[in-house]
């Protein structure tokens, strides 16, 4: 196991970003290129802080990681410099830890023993570890396709090429079963794809997983919305099991603001899907926030996202507003004792960039002219539960008016949005907004499965993923009799008291 005392010799360090003017004039990626031989070293030393704790909850589905990742003895293996078998032990419990170094939010770091004391230097940079390990499985050729030597005779369809879906889709065809991928839009990746923004995540390191994908057999249709360009039946026709991977994708609207219909006022995956789209060369946004004041609703990632979309772009000026009061800078063990995720303040990197924060606000009315927005006005609030439910109480008589030429609603996701593959297959929404599922992961139609955002609603690319191997098991169970696919998850499974 890991020496016991290197967090005591060593400090943590995160990976070190690009200058901000750098970043401003370009869409990659915020962190910088380093030689390898610099970032190698630097990793190795972050993994030696990780101690032979005894009892490493960051591996735990319920506090830290969902996936049940081997976080301990990858680590190891890194402070060891053995990078293949570190490489090996970290695709053994995720399919693309690619994609989660760099874009989930690390529930494991908040789990880590570490984490306890800010005395011991905080916990282990288990993100950058894990996503130095992935970046360097691809730069030595150690990630290859892995097609099956066996075939069940089974076809299985999987609708939706999002995390969850594609995670879904490896772990079928690598179990021996003909998988198709169906995709509504012409490109794969779903959120991956449009929702992330390129400076999270270079679509380079989504396309070059994909082609793994493509090489161990799994098959792709893009464009193709089942239930429309596809009917229900001649999708069950073809396929002995259909995997429902569909998101969560349906925004939260404000509709009771005045003015809410004020030309400027979009939801914001109508800002960031068509910002992506001109990034893969589709010609311009139609919301673009060059020269404009942009306030943005909601402070969370997607917040974030348009954030360091409308700098990006060329705003004017980007206020980001939060309904609740400002977090602590460090834990509050009352409010979230460890191991549990912790209510404290997330500075994301597009923060540092430009703009500012207002927290403990809310719009309480759109203003324009002549149908154009031109403002919003602003009112101190207390976030309350009164009989259960929450309610926005103003706490002050002042008002405060920003300028506004773009208005940014983030403030979360409804659910799965209405289709006709739905209606087809004869399934209803929960009151959440989600495909329910039995233990087995199958809904109320027989050999329909369900994973991902649609299940859980709008969630962690981490539990996309884990729910994806968790139905691919049971996917193949159903087809087969049994499985020896792993299933880091249950459906019932919830992480321990996420604010």
């Amino acid at each position: 196991m890991a020496d016991p005392s290197g967090f005591m010799k060593h400090s943590r360090q995160d990976a070190p970003k690009r200058p901000v003017a750098d970043r401003l004039g370009d869409w990659r990626e915020v962190y910088r290129d380093q030689p390898p031989a610099d970032r190698d070293q630097q990793v190795r030393a972050q993994a030696t802080r990780c101690m032979d704790c005894g009892v490493p909850f960051c591996h735990s589905g319920t506090a830290g990681c969902p996936l049940g990742n081997l976080i301990p003895e990858w680590n190891d293996l890194v402070r060891q410099g053995d990078w293949q078998l570190a490489g090996d032990r970290l695709h053994a419990t995720n399919n693309f830890p690619e994609f989660t170094g760099r874009l989930c939010p690390a529930p494991c770091e908040a789990a880590c023993v570490l984490a306890i004391s800010p005395e011991a230097g905080g916990a282990v940079a288990i993100k950058r570890v894990e996503n130095t390990i992935a970046d360097v499985a691809w730069e030595r050729g150690h990630v290859e396709a892995r097609v099956s030597t066996v075939s069940s005779g089974r076809s299985v369809a999987v609708v939706g090429s999002g995390p969850g879906g594609l995670a879904a889709a490896q772990q079928l065809t690598r179990a021996g079963h003909e998988v198709t991928v169906y995709e509504r839009d012409d490109r794969l990746g779903g959120l991956l794809r449009y929702g992330i923004p390129e400076f999270k995540m270079e679509k380079r390191i989504l396309d070059r997983r994909l082609a793994q994908l493509k090489a161990e057999g799994t098959k792709f249709v893009t464009g193709c919305e089942v239930g429309v360009d596809l009917s229900v039946e001649e999708l069950r026709a073809r396929h002995d099991a259909v995997v429902l991977a569909v998101g969560a994708l349906r925004g939260r609207d404000a509709p009771d603001i005045p003015g809410r219909r004020l030309r400027g006022v979009h939801l914001a995956m109508d800002h960031l899907v068509p910002a992506n789209k001109q990034i893969e060369g589709d010609g311009p946004t139609p919301i673009d926030a060059r020269g404009k004041h942009v306030v943005i609703i909601g402070g969370g990632d997607t917040g974030a996202d348009c954030f360091g979309t409308a700098t990006r772009q060329g705003a004017a000026s980007v206020v980001q507003l939060d309904q609740y009061p400002r977090p602590p800078d460090d834990r509050d063990d009352e409010l979230s004792p460890w191991p549990v995720w912790p209510w404290v303040l997330r500075t994301y990197p597009a923060h540092e960039e430009s703009g500012e924060r207002r927290f403990a606000v809310a719009v309480e009315k759109f203003v324009g002219s002549d149908g154009i927005l031109t403002s919003v006005q602003l009112r101190e609030v207390e976030v309350r539960k009164v009989d259960g439910v929450r309610e926005v109480v103003p706490v002050s008589d002042e008002v405060h008016v920003l300028p506004a030429d773009l208005v940014l609603l983030a403030i979360g996701f409804e659910g799965v949005e209405q289709m006709p593959l739905l209606d087809g297959l004869g399934l209803t929404l929960t009151k959440r907004g989600t495909l329910s599922c039995g233990a087995d992961w199958q809904t109320t139609a027989p050999g329909v499965f369900v994973c991902g955002d649609a299940h859980r609603g709008a969630s962690l690319v981490v539990w996309a993923i884990a729910e994806g191997r968790s139905v691919a098991h049971a996917v193949d169970a159903f087809l087969t009799g049994a499985s020896e696919l792993p299933a880091p998850v249950h459906p019932n499974a919830l992480p321990l008291a996420v604010r």
